[in-house]
């Protein structure tokens, strides 16, 4: 099976400031961080692709379109099941005094908890007060599957992936914590960001080499690199497609270093006006969102 290869190599979605509608395209400055530029408010220029994100032929234009909106850069609409893994990193497994996983640590997400960049990480009035329900944070190198995937063995892997993207596993820890499955603690409505931007696969030929950090208040928490993944990507597609089948907009959240906030002395939880970021190398980039209690306004800590 060959690999996927698309025309672009970083591809963003957004509103366009000349037609106020929604297009994808690869940004012009191939080294702007585009998370960065969007939240100080600096012009993004971006070459038109025509087709979606998920057709490995979509066409690169020479059109080029300005950023008024940046989006998620798949819509709920085109995101297929999405899951997350749990204790893939042995830093965060032990300081978390949990056994690392034989196997992968599997759960699952709504589309509905899926936001973008700059989007407000909601916490509902449900999960208040935040000394009970202990919101957290979460860097996550994101894969992105672009062709149906059954029975994959680990040295095709690879040529599954469409893509890469950043995301934030923002977790409420009491829920998690009380029970075996975590997908009810982590699905809630608009409180996972995924972004900036997609970086194709061919991009990034080996994704055990990224190094990913999590900022909050302009504080470093998280500073950890995918090769410490107790499960690298190939594995993980290997293992979740046995007998299934991965489907092209499926995604797979990797799992996230040592650093989280509930096991900090003391403990770090996510407040209204919180500004949260997280980096990932290889071009994906900064994605900054900001977190806002249901029932209170947002007074941001502080901002990139």
């Amino acid at each position: 099976m060959a690999p996927l290869r698309t025309q672009w190599t970083r591809l963003i979605r957004f509103v366009a400031s000349e037609t106020a509608q929604v297009h994808i395209g690869e940004p012009v400055d191939a080294k702007l961080d585009i998370g960065i530029a969007y939240r100080q408010k600096k012009p993004i220029k971006a070459y038109e692709v025509l087709g979606t994100a998920l057709d490995p032929a979509a066409h690169l234009t020479k059109r080029v379109l300005t950023v008024k909106e940046l989006l998620a850069p798949l819509s709920r609409e085109q995101l297929g099941l999405v899951r997350c893994l749990g204790l893939n990193y042995s830093d965060h497994a032990e300081e978390t005094k949990m056994a690392k996983p034989k196997y992968p640590i599997l759960f699952y997400k709504p589309a509905t908890s899926i936001i973008g960049p700059e989007a407000p990480i909601a916490i509902p009035k449900a999960l208040q007060p935040i000394e009970k329900h202990i919101p957290d944070y979460e860097v996550e190198l994101t894969i992105v599957i672009g062709k149906a995937a059954k029975d994959v063995s680990e040295a095709d892997a690879l040529d599954y992936v469409l893509a890469y993207t950043a995301a934030n596993d923002t977790s409420f820890r009491y829920h998690q914590l009380a029970v075996s499955q975590w997908g009810f603690s982590k699905g809630y409505d608009d409180a996972t960001p995924i972004g900036p931007c997609l970086v194709a696969a061919h991009a990034i030929p080996d994704p055990q080499t990224l190094p990913l950090t999590c900022v909050v208040n302009g504080q470093k928490l998280q500073d950890g690199h995918t090769a410490n993944q107790l499960f690298t990507v190939r594995q993980t597609i290997a293992h979740l497609s046995t007998g299934t089948t991965l489907l092209p907009g499926s995604i797979i959240m990797t799992g996230t270093p040592k650093g989280v906030g509930f096991v900090r002395n003391p403990p770090v939880l996510l407040k209204n006006g919180d500004d949260v970021s997280v980096w990932i190398g290889g071009g994906i980039g900064t994605l900054s969102n900001v977190v806002i209690e249901e029932g209170k306004s947002a007074i941001v800590k502080s901002k990139l």
